[in-house]
């Protein structure tokens, strides 16, 4: 299960929007990763008590890039629960106070299931998860092109969907095998890729919930 705790709209009422992203994946027999922390620790950490999400459950922190969009809200988390692996692309800074800090360059498995495309351009990462049908993609912001990441992902099988910001994305091609696409934050083509694959769009902001 994806939980979409930070974004630039919102999909459950009482939440607040923000530019930047999080969400929180959650899947049998893994630990609760938390990916990317927002922009703005308060904002993270009140949608999170609204969203029953305890900070204090999460074992892992996979931040895709060092945008403060992206990072903004990783100190005040890390002050409430220090006691997480956090992975980091390896151009960033190491955050404090993480009780582990892994830099990633190349492509990895971070658990069973789980695995990393490494570094690429030399700025981000994106998470990719084996579900049962296929790869799901999580991407920050897809600075390296979502064409660059998409096949990074396949490394690892056969992508499925892909979740995240997308930036300038206009090679709308690209996701047309795809089963399941949902674009949020810095995503520009928004309505475009809504009206050119309606049956496989779904709406992100913060609240949204995703079975994987």
């Amino acid at each position: 299960m994806i939980t979409i705790v930070y974004d630039n709209g919102i999909s459950q009422e009482g939440l607040d929007s923000d530019w930047g992203f999080s969400c929180l994946i959650e899947k049998e027999g893994a630990p609760a990763i938390l990916f990317d922390t927002g922009a703005n620790g308060s904002i993270l950490l009140s949608n999170m008590k609204k969203l029953k999400i305890n900070p204090s459950a999460i074992s892992e922190v996979f931040i895709s890039h060092a945008h403060w969009d992206h990072t903004g809200g990783l100190s005040d988390f890390l002050k409430l629960n220090k006691n997480v692996k956090v992975y980091i692309p390896s151009s960033m800074p190491k955050p404090d106070d993480a009780e582990e800090v892994i830099a990633i360059r190349e492509p990895m498995q971070i658990h069973k299931n789980f695995f990393s495309t490494g570094e690429l351009k030399g700025i981000e990462q994106s998470l990719v998860i084996k579900g049962k049908e296929g790869l799901v993609v999580i991407a920050g912001c897809s600075h390296p092109g979502v064409g660059n990441i998409l096949k990074a992902a396949s490394e690892f099988g056969k992508v499925k969907v892909l979740i995240g910001g997308l930036h300038g994305f206009s090679e709308f091609d690209l996701i047309k095998n795809l089963d399941l696409i949902c674009p949020t934050h810095c995503t520009q083509f928004k309505s475009k890729i809504k009206n050119l694959y309606p049956e496989k769009y779904i709406s992100g902001g913060a609240g949204k919930i995703i079975q994987i």
